[in-house]
């Protein structure tokens, strides 16, 4: 095994990391929405915005690690297109992914206190939850065309 496959099987982890986690913290706080039920939502809530603190930070992290370390095991100019819409991207899914913690964190608040008052979900919580959900699209679009460039390196 050379480090330039244990460097890129490390890349390609954190790919499927990054791409897991968003995914199933997106269908769990969904389905937590759906159900209606603020215990229900607090207790996703917790579980999610620990699942994105533990996984999802860490491999966003190491991203650009294991990325600059197969750029230059591999040559690979820094004039490549594909390289650069790539890094762009990376900063597109990192603007939307961020305040998303920080609305998952809310979200699990919001839900917490409505549980312990037993009292309906606050209007504050669904202007959150949609702001949530529509910052998700561009998020992980990104993400999912960072995927599709290093795969196909098109231009």
């Amino acid at each position: 095994m050379t480090l330039y496959f244990l460097v890129k099987y490390l890349h390609v982890l954190g790919a499927i990391v990054i791409l897991g986690t968003g995914t199933g913290i997106a269908f769990f706080m969904l389905m937590a929405h759906l159900s209606g039920e603020a215990a229900f939502i607090a207790r996703t809530g917790r579980v999610v915005v620990i699942a994105d603190m533990l996984f999802t930070l860490s491999a966003v992290l190491l991203q650009p690690v294991t990325g600059g370390v197969l750029i230059k095991l591999s040559s690979t100019s820094l004039s490549e297109g594909w390289l650069h819409a790539s890094l762009a991207l990376y900063v597109v899914a990192g603007l939307f992914w961020v305040p998303v913690i920080f609305m998952q964190i809310e979200l699990r608040d919001l839900a917490r206190k409505a549980e312990a008052a037993a009292q309906p979900l606050p209007p504050r919580y669904f202007t959150v939850f949609r702001r949530w959900f529509l910052c998700g699209i561009p998020g992980f679009g990104s993400v999912m065309a960072i995927l599709w460039l290093m795969i196909a390196k098109p231009f």
